[in-house]
């Protein structure tokens, strides 16, 4: 019976330390799945983190390569810029350089004239027995008492050619060299005032004046083709030119009248079309 008791105790004992063990076991397992579940909850963190982060670096690239594209594109249309402001230079440079050559041979070629003129000897005044001048030496044309010295002519070089002398002062007109080019044609109407091309050097003095924007001088430049060469086809372009520059100048009424003045005596010239479209756009006469 004794001996029974034993048992049973002992029995009782084990069972409970079994059953402690097992408690004991279940929580360790408890402890460790909560850690588990810790460790999973910072993976993800960690996941999401980097997702964030890779995301962020290609924001990051995709700016850092659009920035390097303006870059290149900024770098690129500077060098564009860069290249064409030295392309102009250069030709700024090179018609300063053509300008330069023209205006000394230009120069020369005045000088050659100026002193070919000085050379030529001047008609000495022949003074007749009585004191009263006498006639010219061929016998003409003589000197009233009094009179003053006829001036003197201009007579051009022999090497001095009059379509050359024209044509250097018309390249310079093209080219926008106004000012050489109205001392071109002056001196070509010095030394060939009645020669063919002598009325369109004086139209082209006026054009170079008007391109200037030198309104007022232009005019008087367009009346002088009027009075000069009044019968040459130039005289309806001066005309019209002048109407341009009085427009110019907003003085309607003499501009209109120029205008006006195509019309009427030239109604065939093909400026005459020009005219009339210049006169309908004018303010309308006040009555």
């Amino acid at each position: 019976m004794q001996r029974m008791g034993v048992s049973w105790v002992v029995a009782a004992v084990l069972l409970m330390g079994s059953s402690t063990g097992a408690l004991a076991a279940n929580k360790e397992q408890q402890l460790l799945m909560a850690e588990l579940r810790m460790l999973q909850q910072h993976q993800q963190q960690l996941q999401q983190m980097v997702v964030t982060l890779t995301e962020s670096l290609k924001t990051v690239t995709t700016r850092m390569d659009e920035q390097a594209a303006t870059a290149r594109k900024a770098l690129a249309d500077q060098r564009l810029l860069v290249e064409g402001m030295t392309d102009s230079v250069r030709v700024l440079r090179e018609k300063a350089d053509d300008t330069n050559v023209r205006l000394s041979s230009f120069t020369q070629e005045l000088e050659s004239i100026r002193q070919t003129i000085a050379a030529m000897p001047q008609p000495a005044a022949v003074t007749a027995p009585s004191g009263e001048p006498s006639t010219d030496p061929a016998g003409a044309n003589p000197a009233p008492p009094g009179a003053a010295p006829a001036p003197p002519v201009n007579v051009p070089p022999p090497n001095v050619s009059p379509q050359r002398t024209y044509d250097a002062a018309y390249s310079d007109y093209t080219g926008g060299q106004y000012e050489v080019a109205i001392m071109g044609f002056d001196t070509f109407l010095k030394l060939f005032p009645r020669h063919t091309l002598a009325d369109e050097a004086q139209l082209n003095i006026g054009n170079s004046l008007y391109n200037a924007g030198k309104f007022r001088e232009a005019i008087a430049a367009y009346q002088r083709v009027i009075s000069d060469y009044p019968k040459t086809e130039s005289v309806p372009q001066a005309y019209y030119k002048i109407g341009l520059s009085y427009n110019a100048l907003k003085e309607v009424a003499l501009a209109r009248k120029a205008f006006e003045t195509v019309l009427q005596n030239y109604p065939n010239d093909p400026l005459a079309t020009l005219a009339k479209q210049n006169v309908d756009r004018l303010p309308k006469q006040e009555p």
